[in-house]
């Protein structure tokens, strides 16, 4: 399961074409977009959701985002997200709560583009989460991820494309994160969290080539041994975009990875917007 909050979308086809005119306002294209996976053989458990909606249907103060009958709370302890919406393409609800309970903190902010104006946060790199959802009827507990990202311009004038991978370790966390900027350099992140809360930023391994999504979306990855990595299941399979469970090795020992390919230059093109508003409905007002 993942779960996106956006405000501004940086991927709303809607969002990009009001901005090829004057400067328009994020408030006016948020989205909670859930995504739940059935890893069986059926696939019927998957469930998709990400209808955009203006200013009206959103609120938000420093403990509280609205966007539209949705809702995530930070109460100082945990971030509860109330969900309350409707799948795209196929019609069906997605209604409950996950409470996300960070392990620790972290106050590490990475700066992406040498322009200073995108910028990552791995806030809870380590979580306890608890599904309780109604429809469909879901419980699980387990461990998860929280982070955050924020930026002055669209994405795809900094960037060409990244990979990125979260993983737990026998002890901690890692985060590998690799970006291809369209100024300097690539920039390179292998980071370990400790379960204290420390950070660690280590040699990254070495790089390894994974096979291209249906769509012809390249991914790659890191890994000790190049012939550790494999897909275990594509997950989102889009024309820009792609979410992978994975298996690597990694820092010496065997990892299930979650890990996603964007390729911003596929974004640019006219035709891959025209098709999104399939899979991401407006709710206009």
């Amino acid at each position: 399961m993942t779960i996106i909050a956006f405000v501004g979308s940086a991927f709303s086809p809607y969002y990009a074409w009001a901005n090829k005119g004057n400067a328009a306002d994020p408030l006016d294209y948020c989205a909670l977009n859930v995504a739940l996976y059935d890893l069986g053989a059926s696939g019927r458990g998957r469930r998709w959701t990400m209808t955009e909606r203006c200013r009206h249907d959103v609120r938000r103060n420093s403990q509280e985002l609205v966007i539209g009958p949705s809702s995530l709370v930070w109460d100082g302890d945990a971030l509860s997200i109330w969900i309350d919406e409707h799948t795209t393409p196929w019609p069906s609800r997605v209604r409950g709560v996950v409470r996300v309970y960070p392990q620790f903190v972290t106050d590490r902010v990475t700066v992406l583009d040498r322009a200073g104006e995108h910028r990552w946060w791995p806030i809870a790199p380590s979580t306890r989460v608890q599904v309780a959802l109604d429809e469909p009827d879901l419980r699980w507990l387990g461990t998860g991820y929280l982070d955050s990202n924020w930026g002055d311009a669209p994405l795809e004038g900094a960037f060409s494309r990244w990979d990125w991978s979260r993983a737990t370790l026998q002890v901690g966390t890692t985060v590998l994160y690799d970006v291809g900027r369209r100024q300097g350099a690539p920039l390179v992140l292998a980071l370990r969290f400790a379960p204290s809360g420390e950070v660690e930023e280590v040699e990254p391994p070495p790089t390894v080539s994974l096979p291209r999504t249906r769509w012809g979306i390249k991914r790659g990855t890191r890994a000790d041994i190049a012939a550790s990595a494999r897909v275990i299941e594509t997950l989102e399979d889009g024309p820009f975009y792609a979410r992978t469970l994975l298996a690597a090795q990694v820092f010496g020992e065997p990892i299930c990875a979650v890990h996603e390919s964007l390729s911003l230059d596929r974004w640019r093109r006219p035709w891959v917007k025209l098709l999104l508003p399939f899979r991401m409905p407006r709710a206009w007002r």
